[in-house]
Order: structure tokens, then C-alpha cells, then sequence
């Protein structure tokens, strides 16, 4: 048996209507699924009603690992802070509405980031997201200008010197990033708030993989057996959550596409 969960990020099914992508994740198979604030909120202003998305969640047995994502809190400037901070309070809160746990709050994208501000700003954040329900986690992204490897995320969540900080996992951004696997086993279990699942393509210059070109585990070069050793090693039994953004998965049917993405992830673990 697996110890990890098994979820599956809307983005995968990113054509397919917000409530349909529910019920299909759901039938699929998945223990919960990762949504966007984008779509979410446009369903709301669509006239849709959050008891509406928040019964599909109940009648499909699906918990919410988390959602994303919060935008510029670490790159704001001080003048722009407040305005933004409301803003990621606004999602948490959102969030919180659904039950989710985590919030995902994307790094600095620009070179040179303020470690210390960006660890400052990642505290208030946490703080308040404890208060509201639903905690912010730091993202690293492979192709930023900074903030790209475990190492800057993690240096993010030590220096909020916070004990409930965490961080986003990512196989492909690992990789993306130039960053090495084997940093997982430096983290503790309960800093990371869950991992991303994907594989990535040996076809292209890794400096230039952008997020189409994931692929679904197996069909890239990663030792995604590893990767999931890692986790296991470190004591990691949280959730594994695939995160494609595939217009060519996207034009099929999103059940078939849900039904494989979810036992290449559990072929995966169990040989791990």
C-alpha cells in the first residue's frame, strides 16, 4: 500500500467546467483536488454559489489539499503591500470556505529577490492564514529568475522561523530549476505542505521547458521511483498531486485522462 494521497490539480483538466472537474476526479478515483482561485472566483461572478461547488466536493468524497494561487506578496512594494496583502486574505479566507488546508503562494519572480522581506511578508501571511483557516505554503518555480530550487524555498520557510511554514514540492520544477532530487531528504515531513506530480521530456533544452511541456509520469526521463523513495525516507505521507498543463490532454476525454494520470502516479509509488 501507498502512504501517500492521491489528488488531482484542476489545471490538468484546466478546459473542463468547474463542476464537472469535480465530479470527474471524484469518479476517477482521487481522495481530493487542487483548485484555482481564477476559476472559482469566475464562477462566482458568474452567478454560481460556493455551497454549490462546496456540495459537489461532499458528494464526490474530496478534500481540497489546497488552492491556488496568492500573486505578489513578496514583490509588492511597500506602497502596493497593504492593497495585496487584502487580496491574499480575501483567498485565504475563500479558501477556508471549502476546507482546504493549504494556500499556495508563489515565489518572487524577478532576480535578486529580498530573502529577508519575502521571509517577513511569507510570516504575516501565515499568521493571518492560521487565524482565517487556511495556510499560505511557499512555491519555488523552475523557471523564474530566482527562486527556482528547494534550497530557495525552504530558505524562505527557516528564516520565517515560524514552526507551521511550509513548502510546495514539484518534481518538474526540481528538475526545471537545475536542483537536485536528494534535497528532499534534508526536509522535515511536516514542511512540506504537498507535492506536485509530474514528469518532464528529455527532447528539450531543459531552459527552455515551460509548464506544457510536463508530461504525465512515465513518459519522461525523471526517476520519479526516487523521487517518491525520498519522500518515503524522510517520512513524507501526505498528498501526490498531478499538475499538467497539456492542450493535447485537455481535447480528450478529461475521465480517461483523470483514470490514467492517477495509475501512473500509483505505479509509480508502489515501485518506490
Amino acid at each position: 500500500m501507498s502512504p501517500f494521497r492521491f489528488s488531482l490539480n484542476a489545471s490538468t483538466l484546466r478546459t473542463t467546467p468547474l463542476l464537472d472537474k469535480i465530479r470527474v476526479t471524484a469518479e476517477a478515483g482521487y481522495e481530493g483536488i487542487e483548485l484555482w482561485f481564477d476559476e472559482v472566483e469566475q464562477y462566482l461572478a458568474e452567478g454560481g454559489k460556493l455551497e454549490t461547488i462546496a456540495q459537489a466536493l461532499k458528494d464526490g468524497g474530496l478534500a481540497v489539499p489546497t488552492m491556488i494561487m496568492l500573486r505578489d506578496w513578496w514583490s509588492a512594494t511597500e506602497e502596493e503591500y497593504p492593497r495585496v496583502f487584502q487580496t491574499c486574505l480575501d483567498r485565504i479566507k475563500l479558501a477556508s470556505q471549502l476546507g482546504t488546508e493549504y494556500v499556495i503562494a508563489c515565489p518572487h519572480r524577478d532576480k535578486n529577490p529580498d530573502y529577508d522581506l519575502g521571509a517577513k511578508r511569507y510570516r504575516e501571511l501565515l499568521e493571518a492564514g492560521i487565524e482565517a483557516g487556511a495556510k499560505p505554503a511557499v512555491e519555488f518555480l523552475g523557471f523564474v529568475d530566482d527562486v527556482t530550487t528547494i534550497e530557495d524555498a525552504l530558505r524562505v520557510v527557516e528564516k520565517s522561523e515560524h514552526p507551521a511554514a511550509t513548502l510546495v514540492l514539484d518534481p518538474f520544477h526540481v528538475f526545471r530549476g537545475g536542483g537536485s532530487m536528494e534535497t528532499i531528504a534534508q526536509l522535515k515531513p511536516e514542511q512540506i505542505a504537498i507535492s506536485h506530480f509530474n514528469d518532464a521530456v528529455d527532447t528539450l533544452p531543459r531552459e527552455t521547458q515551460m509548464d506544457p511541456d510536463r508530461v504525465l509520469p512515465g513518459d519522461g526521463h525523471l526517476d520519479l521511483v526516487h523521487y517518491c523513495r525520498l519522500l518515503k525516507q524522510i517520512g513524507y505521507e501526505g498528498w501526490l498531486s498531478l499538475e499538467l498543463f497539456r492542450e493535447d490532454l485537455w481535447q480528450q476525454d478529461p475521465l480517461q485522462v483523470a483514470q490514467v494520470g492517477l495509475e501512473r502516479m500509483q505505479i509509480v509509488a508502489e515501485h518506490a
